[in-house]
């Protein structure tokens, strides 16, 4: 894969993983216009380079939200020890719920790996509808509650929520807030716990491509991984930034009519 589409692929990916606008359903689109049709038969492949890219944004995620990845690790200790009511083993319990529902799911489905899931009519109607769903809950849904509020019950309705996401166009971050969303949580903490959910999704989708990867031994293949995973941290990085802060104070608003207008356009080229 030429190194212009490794960084187009990584930038694209690094922006739009934290905001509700899909990044797999990005990455298939980028496919599609370099590869036209021919992308769907080069789904395996590409579907290496886009877990990878992922990766670079999870170590992002790792990075701004160190003090909450730090608190889990204190988290883990009391649940061993059996200080299972502590905030920093609630926290720890309520990611650990709330990834279970798409880890099995994402199993079954990298089991199958069903090629249609890279069809580009598939993205565009899940960027249309999923758009509109998290703006009808944006808005007409008077949601104020933090992290504080979290239960067990919960965290499993975001955790099922983001199976949903595992269909490209979807947005697992835009699906996870929306269902945040539905069980009267900020637009911050909303935000928070579905970056939060997001590190041990994407590991474990990581952990499954490093395999796949070391089965090939192609040296080339390889610095093209790392080239995108570190081209993604970097950019990921950035776009973590300023998506907290516009949540602080405005809606998700832009991010649905960009989601509309993309998925219209998509539809009308794919049916004109």
């Amino acid at each position: 894969m030429p190194l212009y589409t490794i960084f187009i692929l990584s930038l694209i990916q690094g922006i739009t993983e934290f905001l509700p606008v899909s990044s797999s359903g990005h990455l298939i689109f980028i496919h599609f216009i370099n590869e036209g049709n021919g992308a769907i038969y080069n789904c395996e492949t590409n579907k290496l380079i886009d877990i990878a890219v992922h990766v670079g944004t999870l170590l992002s995620v790792l990075v701004y939200f160190h003090k909450d990845v730090i608190k889990m690790l204190f988290g883990l200790k009391d649940t061993v020890t059996g200080n299972i009511k502590s905030d920093e083993s609630k926290l720890l319990q309520f990611v650990i719920i709330g990834t279970i529902p798409v880890v099995i799911a994402g199993f079954i489905i990298y089991e199958i790996s069903p090629s249609f899931l890279c069809s580009i009519e598939i993205v565009a109607w899940t960027t249309l509808i999923f758009g509109i769903l998290l703006w009808v809950v944006d808005k007409y849904k008077a949601s104020t509650d933090n992290l504080d509020k979290m239960t067990y019950g919960k965290s499993f309705v975001i955790g099922m929520f983001q199976i949903l996401s595992l269909i490209p166009g979807t947005s697992r971050s835009g699906i996870t807030m929306t269902a945040a969303r539905l069980l009267n949580f900020d637009r911050v903490s909303s935000a928070r716990f579905s970056l939060l959910l997001s590190m041990t999704a994407i590991s474990g989708a990581g952990i499954l491509t490093s395999m796949d990867i070391i089965e090939q031994q192609d040296v080339e293949f390889t610095y093209n991984i790392l080239t995108a995973v570190f081209l993604s941290f970097i950019s990921g990085l950035v776009a973590i930034s300023l998506m907290i802060k516009w949540l602080t104070k405005y809606s998700f608003t832009p991010f649905v009519l960009y989601r509309i207008a993309l998925g219209v356009v998509l539809l009308a080229i794919i049916y004109s």
